[in-house]
């Protein structure tokens, strides 16, 4: 068990919508959380993480930080996406090993497994096959990120972690329609076409694609629990293990914002993966399991969201 108490622990990400969650989780241990903002540190540079890192000295890491997107973000800026989630990863996993830190979290995604992945997925299914292209750039620096937590633990036998979280939804996320993932992209759709009085909104694809979710306040819980109780090799699937088609997605969605008017699909556009379901058999079998349903989960990010979207979230 790794204690928490009086410990220094950085988010790294903390504005992002997992590392927020995670910060907001760390409120309930007692232990000091530190956080660094862009204009502190620039996590693409080696010389800034490791100046930061020894000027602060954390005990622990939790690295959520990212550069993040949907379908649409990955496939226009793959350069943008290889390069800086590198970047980051490397130069904070090399820092921390640098700093003697006691213990690191990585964070990755689901992405990283082959995009015919037996479902649900187990964490084994790792390099077994080729990846969904749409958005491969992404995948391809978690999965580096994975092997350099490994790798490190291998050589060096830092008590480094990964955990792969399925999609996540939740307060601080994204409902930019050009760069958010799909759940925040139905919320705002149907809230818009709702205040519009619109007839229909249109989804991308056939609708048939099935897609896990869990809100960030979840996963926050379950890395936390993995932080004080996992240490191993291996990455851990962190996901609710139940999944939904995107059609039936969009429906729960509409019903929830009160959206009564007709969804359409563009089939012209890209479905992704046929299914993506992770297995959650190994963190169940440690012990946690999640807490907020789908509905609800909608429900709570709709309410913080509503009053926000005739401004900020529809500029």
């Amino acid at each position: 068990m790794y204690q928490l108490k009086g410990k220094r622990i950085w988010v790294a990400g903390h504005r992002g919508m997992v590392g927020s969650a995670v910060v907001r989780r760390l409120a309930r241990e007692d232990c000091e959380v530190l956080t660094a903002t862009r204009s502190d540190v620039d996590l693409r540079r080696q010389a800034d993480v490791e100046a930061w890192m020894e000027a602060n000295r954390p005990d622990a890491v939790v690295l959520a930080a990212a550069k993040v997107g949907g379908i649409l973000a990955n496939d226009t800026y793959p350069a943008d996406f290889l390069y800086e989630n590198l970047m980051i990863e490397a130069n904070i996993i090399h820092a921390a090993y640098r700093a003697n830190v006691e213990k690191l979290l990585f964070l990755g995604s689901s992405c990283i497994y082959p995009k015919f992945a037996p479902q649900p997925i187990p964490e084994d299914a790792l390099l077994t096959g080729p990846l969904e292209p749409t958005n491969e750039w992404y995948a391809i620096a978690k999965i580096a990120g994975i092997k350099l937590a490994q790798a490190y633990r291998k050589q060096h036998g830092c008590d480094f972690i990964s955990a792969m979280p399925t999609n996540l939804y939740g307060p601080g996320d994204n409902f930019d329609l050009n760069s958010s993932h799909v759940l925040p992209a139905l919320i705002r759709k149907a809230h818009e076409a709702k205040v519009a009085n619109d007839p229909a909104i249109t989804i991308w694809g056939t609708g048939t694609p099935r897609r896990e979710f869990l809100h960030a306040d979840d996963c926050a819980d379950a890395l936390i629990f993995l932080l004080k109780t996992y240490s191993d090799f291996e990455h851990v699937n962190v996901g609710s293990g139940e999944d939904i088609a995107i059609g039936d997605l969009a429906r729960l969605v509409c019903d929830v914002v009160g959206f009564q008017g007709e969804i359409r699909n563009d089939t012209s556009k890209p479905d992704g993966t046929p299914r993506k379901l992770m297995s959650g058999d190994k963190l169940r079998g440690l012990g946690w399991t999640p807490s907020i349903g789908l509905r609800d989960g909608i429900a709570g990010v709709y309410e913080e969201c509503e009053r926000t979207f005739g401004t900020a979230a529809a500029s």
